[in-house]
């Protein structure tokens, strides 16, 4: 197997040099793409010795070098980009061949690709010590260079981090002169080719693994390579200069080329482009965005077409730390969100806040970044001061990820932007352009010093988005995420190595940085609840601040952060040790799993509790095709689970809500696996709440006034106590507590436990008290973590009864709820609408509360939209998503939840909603009712439109129609007026797939491919293709397949061939393991039949297990399974080799191939068949030989020789010796004479002894031995009537044919 890349740094030898300042100057041809550079590297060595310069340099043509203004002749550079390629006719079985020739440029760091030798007369000179110029320090920040193979040949190197020193030695400038003829990497360009009509730019693409910055320049690709820049970006002024043909060498009109146009004149296609343009358009100017301060803008006099854009970065930062972007882009100056208070408080600590946005866009750039103002001040206020001078958020089309984090700079999707009245991706905006803007103080400030200290600076800056978001949100909406993130995390931190470990193979799949994104500032949050507890009233805050302060000045070697470091400044100012928590939550892996049991002794009066702890053993899943190519690669690396903590010691709070109704926290150590407490209780009288609400019921229902101070209980107010009076009750069909249930209730000590109320821990709970507790709960406790906790995710696990369904639709029907409690009931409910015994009362409590909040008074008939309740708005897309899951009890959706789904998108009404859209709950709708649909079991009519139904199922094929052409009718609306993201469109071919699949429609390939046109937008591109895939249309059709890897490998937004190998990568897995539904039917065909020889069908259930549980036995199937695909095979290498894809994306397909295909170290030789001669006669002795079509597939037999006549060597003949004979004849010692060289026969020597002389008698005119090539039909052999020739036998003819090849004869 092909040896994988190490993804950890290797062990850096000590640096030779450090880089103290660097100048970049860059001349960038949009059109075609070309570059010209200049680079100033200001170089610190670090020993008198040095002797070679190392530098990372990518795709581009070195001209000159020059160090300390001596020319440096002794250059080498090797350009990766032109290894990308095999010369031969290679396939994918030579992968590792191809990774063979770039492996030093897959190693991380990769190796240098430019190495520079100073001149022998080149001498580094020390400086004196007692000098101003020596007492300057570097400072903890400067870059630091390498030497790696300096009289150490074999030794890799690498930068290394700097520590604080003074000057040594003399800097000395290296001056690089480059040249890129064509961008490959580095640089995304959007819109510039004739068939795109997007508005043009371009953006540097994400720098932050190696190997990517030295695309553009020479320099150290290093993150801990840092120093300050200045850079200079010479560009055109306005999009009509930048789509002008070059005139560089244009003089008074005439060019250089023939008749006066200029030779480098791109061709007329784009022509039309730019005549498409509008003149206002062409007059757009183009802007400079890019890392650091803009100190000058230069235009140029000698081309008035061109300016220079010359930006200046005084805080040290790393190559991956640069961006830029050139764009038509608008600005928005984010600061005018800034409050007049706030800008007087901050005074001089305000930053500029700048928004850039391609034209047409600026409203929605408005309102996305709205809260970017708020937020920065917050973090100034909270965290310290912002480290750079400004901050500047671009958004461009075509990025991958949705935000690239650069120094002062970031370059975000424009996918981000959304409109006013947009509701569904507020959160998950805000959160990532939050998120961008912590990243400045914590990811491009400081850094990680090695990679497995990833988790501290992911975690810090998810920290610091969090804590403004629970600013901006409220704390209900934060606590209510935090817990959906535990509960996330605990699912997922199975067999899973830890936050630390993970920081090292970060890079390997994007769900491993996801999985740290999800842990790393959960396990932050719980230790500022455990510093807060100790009476830290700043909690991890003030550790922050301290960390940032550091960096800052200088103390923070080089901005570098490591887990140690972290850990010892929080226990230096949390004054607590912290030993143990690092040790289980950042070394350690897996989370806890606690079983409470709890009694109250009367005698006592305690609480005894029972806490056990246990540990998640890792399952035994069966493989997933979403995942399959991450469970592969994890394989493959060994990532394998981290040390599995035995015991999570640590405090824990538990409150009790007694009798009276008030909580007692009590604080108790987890020490043990099993930890037995007794908590005392503190209330000496009860109070029966529920004995109260049915006492004001039931005097209220008679007529009687209730006075609640004349009885000795006390009612307490609690959510969750409307539809209370018994109209009301009967019209929704309402159940309550039973009298034993009453009575058992009355007996209660306490009213509800809760476990860890401080939110101190990453586990699950399991707790064994009385249903009518969590009811309690549910009404009484304010805290959204506790409803959803231990009441709602309680009752929603229950089964089915008329009690549960009651307390699930009071809770969705009382608005004081948290929407996310609310939408939860709603979900639950799906459990309780059965036939039967439950007569449907889940599905009726749901369609009654659809009824009375979103319709007209006593109808079905659904009110015109209105959105301007968010929480409205999410209880009324969640209803119906509730509804489209509810089943019969053979799977069917039942006829009137169809129909509602349907009355409800067919009667849609958003004409009194003009501030908002619909269009994601429209596609809610559309969504619900395709599922709803494909419950039904698969119609065995071949027609589109030809449909089957049971007699009893109430349902005709009108109906069926009906939906179909519903569906189909917003998704041509969506084609004339397109909804945000196309989501209609995308909503409506999802339908398409989940009605194919399940027999409801046949599917039609033709109505997808039309979607995967270039041109299509690329989310309703990829949403044509992954349903293409999933419909096993793949497999049918090999056009289908050859045109996806085509695609994948030529389209030029990486955004889109991104997406499009992990689609490749489900479809693999498809293929793997089997789809679901082959898996089930083949499932249902064996739970049929009878076996009667167990032991012939053992291998294969083995095999089959083996295929679903475990990579091994999956790869193996699928090698099987592709072995024979030509397509596969052919497109896969098609793709690899394209000039289209970086280092990066080269990578995850060799690894692919690795793993599908068996190296073959062969070459594929291919030759043409011969093919026929004709002969024909020119005249005058001449004859014309060409070529046929006619092709020869099987060998011509083998010619025998013609037979030989022997002379005896005392025979005397007159012979006509040829002249070659004639000449050794004349070396042997004869005089020759005559003419035309030959002898006469008094003169010719006899044969030697034993010699036989072969005659070979003429051929005939036309005929010619050997002829072989492949001419085209209009050349020809010409050739003169050969001679008889005579040859001694033993030695090599000379001549058997003369032929005299020359052009064709007319």
């Amino acid at each position: 197997m092909t040896s994988i890349p190490e993804l950890q740094s290797p062990q850096l030898l000590p640096p030779t040099f450090s880089v103290l300042h660097q100048k970049v100057e860059l001349d960038i041809d949009l059109l075609t793409r070309r570059l010209k550079g200049r680079t100033e590297i200001l170089i610190n060595p670090h020993s008198k010795d040095l002797k070679t310069v190392r530098l990372n340099c990518r795709q581009s043509d070195i001209k000159r070098v020059t160090a300390g203004n001596k020319q440096c002749h002794n250059v080498v550079h090797e350009e990766p980009y032109s290894k990308t390629n095999l010369r031969w006719a290679a396939g994918v079985h030579q992968h590792h061949l191809l990774r063979r020739k770039i492996e030093g440029q897959l190693k991380n760091p990769p190796e240098e690709e430019l190495l520079i030798n100073l001149p022998k007369s080149f001498k580094i000179e020390e400086v004196d010590p007692f000098s101003i110029a020596a007492s300057t320090p570097l400072g903890a920040r400067s870059s630091i260079g390498l030497n790696s193979k300096e009289d150490h040949p074999g030794e890799a190197s690498s930068a290394r981090t700097a520590v604080e020193q003074d000057l040594r030695y003399k800097p000395f400038p290296i001056v690089i002169d480059f040249e890129i003829p064509h961008i490959r990497d580095g640089i995304q360009f959007v819109g510039w080719e004739s068939e795109d009509l997007r508005y043009p730019h371009a953006y540097t693409k994400s720098f932050a693994a190696p190997g990517r910055v030295c695309c553009l320049f020479p320099c150290i690709d290093n993150l801990t390579a840092r120093c300050t820049w200045e850079i200079s970006i010479k560009c055109s002024k306005t999009i009509g200069d930048a789509l002008s043909p070059p005139r560089s060498n244009v003089v008074n009109g005439t060019g250089s080329g023939v008749n006066g146009v200029h030779k480098d004149i791109v061709n007329s296609a784009l022509d039309p482009y730019q005549s498409n343009m509008s003149a206002e358009d062409q007059a757009l100017e183009l802007s400079v965005i890019c890392t650091g301060d803009l100190t000058d803008e230069v235009d140029n006099h000698s081309l008035p077409a061109k300016k220079t854009s010359i930006f200046s970065c005084t805080s040290p930062l790393s190559a991956q730390q640069l961006g830029f972007a050139i764009g038509p882009f608008e600005h928005v100056d984010l600061a005018d969100f800034r409050d007049g208070a706030e800008d007087d408080k901050l005074g001089q600590n305000a930053v500029p806040l700048h928004g850039f946005c391609l034209p047409g866009r600026t409203e929605d750039l408005r309102n996305t970044c709205l809260p970017m103002a708020k937020a920065i001040d917050f973090f100034t206020l909270e965290y310290g001061s912002y480290p750079f001078s400004n901050y500047k958020l671009c958004f461009v089309d075509d990025i991958n990820p949705e935000v690239i984090h650069t120094g002062f700079l970031s370059i975000c999707s424009n996918d981000l932007l959304f409109p006013a009245d947009i509701i569904e991706p507020l959160e998950h905006t805000c959160r990532q352009l939050i998120h961008a803007l912590a990243s400045q103080w914590m990811g491009v400030s400081v850094i990680p010093k090695e990679p497995t200290d990833t988790w501290v600076v992911v975690g810090i800056a998810f920290f610091m988005t969090d804590a403004f978001l629970r600013k901006l949100f409220g704390k209900n909406d934060y606590g209510f995420r935090q817990k959906q993130t535990m509960d996330r995390v605990v699912d997922l931190d199975v067999g899973r190595p830890s936050i630390y470990d993970t920081g090292a193979v970060v890079g390997l799949d994007p769900f491993e940085a996801k999985f740290l994104e999800l842990k790393a500032p959960l396990v932050l949050s719980i230790l500022d609840r455990r510093f807060t507890k100790t009476g830290s009233a700043s909690g991890l805050s003030r550790t922050i601040s301290r960390v940032f302060m550091n960096a800052t000045v200088g103390d923070l070697a080089n901005g570098a952060i490591s887990t140690a470091y972290f850990s010892k400044t929080c226990e230096k100012l949390g004054h607590a040790k912290l030993e143990s928590f690092f040790a289980q939550w950042v070394y350690g892996a897996g989370c806890p799993r606690f079983r409470v049991a709890q009694k109250f002794n009367k005698k006592k009066n305690v609480v005894e509790m029972l806490i056990t702890q246990s540990q998640a053993d890792p399952p035994d899943r069966d493989l997933e095709s979403d995942t399959f190519m991450r469970d592969v690669k994890e394989e493959i690396h060994n990532i394998y689970a981290g040390p599995l903590q035995p015991i999570f010691t640590g405090p824990m709070t538990i409150c009790i809500h007694e009798a009276d109704g008030s909580p007692y926290e009590h604080l108790i150590e987890i020490k043990d696996a099993v930890t037995k407490v007794d908590i005392n209780y503190n209330t000496k009288y009860k109070r029966l709440k529920r004995s109260k609400r049915q006492k004001e019921r039931i005097v209220t229902a008679g007529g009687v006034d209730y006075n609640p101070d004349a009885n000795d209980d006390v009612l307490l107010y609690c959510l969750g106590d409307v539809l209370q009076s018994e109209e009301e009750i009967q019209q929704w069909r309402l159940a309550d507590w039973s009298k034993e249930a009453e009575d058992q209730m009355s007996q209660e000590s306490y009213e509800w436990i809760r476990m860890d109320s401080n939110f101190e821990w990453i586990c699950k709970i399991q707790m064994t008290m009385a249903g009518y507790m969590y009811l309690s709960q549910l009404q009484q406790d304010k805290d959204v973590v506790a409803q959803y906790e231990q009441s709602v995710q309680f009752m929603a696990a229950q089964n089915h009864h008329p009690l549960i369904s009651t307390i699930m639709l009071r809770t969705l029907m009382d608005p004081r709820y948290f929407h996310g409690i609310r939408t939860a009931a709603a979900a639950a409910l799906v459990k309780h609408a059965r036939e039967g015994d439950m007569d449907w009362l889940g599905l009726f409590h749901l369609e009654r509360a659809f009824q009375h909040f979103f319709c007209y008074n006593d109808s079905p008939m659904p009110r015109p939209n209105d959105f301007s309740d968010r929480a409205a708005y999410f209880i009324q897309r969640e209803i119906p998503k509730a509804i489209a899951k509810v089943r019969d009890a053979h799977g069917r959706s039942p006829i009137r939840a169809r129909m509602f789904l349907l009355d409800k998108l067919k009667f849609n009404d958003n004409s009194d909603n003009e501030k908002f859209s619909d269009c994601h709950y429209l596609a809610t709708l559309i969504e619900g009712l395709s599922e709803a649909m494909a419950s039904k079991p698969p119609l065995g009519s071949d027609s589109d439109n030809d449909f089957t139904f049971a007699e009893n199922d109430g349902d005709d094929i009108r109906f069926q129609n009906s939906c179909l052409e519903e569906i189909d009718r917003y998704r041509r609306a969506d084609e004339w007026l397109p909804s945000f993201h196309n989501i209609l469109s995308c909503t409506a071919l999802n339908s398409t797939r989940v009605l194919s699949l399940a027999g409801i429609i046949t599917p039609n390939p033709s109505h997808l491919i039309q979607y995967t046109r270039d041109g299509t937008a690329d989310d309703l591109r990829l949403n044509a293709f992954s349903n293409l895939l999933e419909m096993g249309l793949a497999n049918k059709s090999q056009a289908v397949l050859r045109w996806f890897l085509y695609a994948m490998g030529t389209d030029p937004s990486p955004y889109f061939r991104t997406h499009a190998f992990h689609l490749l990568g489900k479809f693999l897995g498809t293929l793997a393991i089997g789809s679901t539904a082959d898996r089930q039917s083949e499932q249902q065909h064996q739970d049929n039949l009878i076996i009667e020889q167990e032991s012939s069908s053992t291998d294969a259930r083995k095999a089959d297990l083996a295929r679903r549980t475990t990579v091994a036995g999956a790869l193996a199937c699928l090698r099987e399974e592709i072995k024979d695909n030509d397509t596969l095979k052919r497109g896969l290498w098609t793709a690899l080799t394209s000039p289209t894809l970086s280092f990066a994306e080269m990578t995850e397909f060799l690894d692919l191939c690795a793993q599908l295909y068996k190296e073959e170290s062969s070459m594929l030789v291919k030759l043409r068949y011969p093919r026929y001669w004709q002969c024909s006669i020119v005249g005058k002795g001449k004859l014309r030989f060409t070529h046929t079509e006619k092709i020869r597939t099987t060998p011509l037999p083998k010619r025998l020789p013609p037979p030989m006549m022997v002379i005896p060597q005392q025979q005397q003949l007159q012979l006509s010796i040829p002249s070659p004979l004639a000449e050794r004849g004349d070396a042997a010692g004869g005089s020759g004479g005559g003419t035309g060289g030959t002898p006469s026969s008094a003169m010719a020597p006899p044969p030697p002894m034993g010699r036989k002389l072969l005659f070979k008698p003429p051929k005939k005119p036309g005929v010619a031995e050997g002829s072989s090539g492949d001419k085209d039909k209009d050349s020809a052999a010409v050739a003169t009537t050969p001679t008889t020739t005579m040859v001694v036998e033993g030695e090599k003819p000379k001549l058997k044919i003369k032929l005299k090849v020359g052009s064709a004869v007319a």
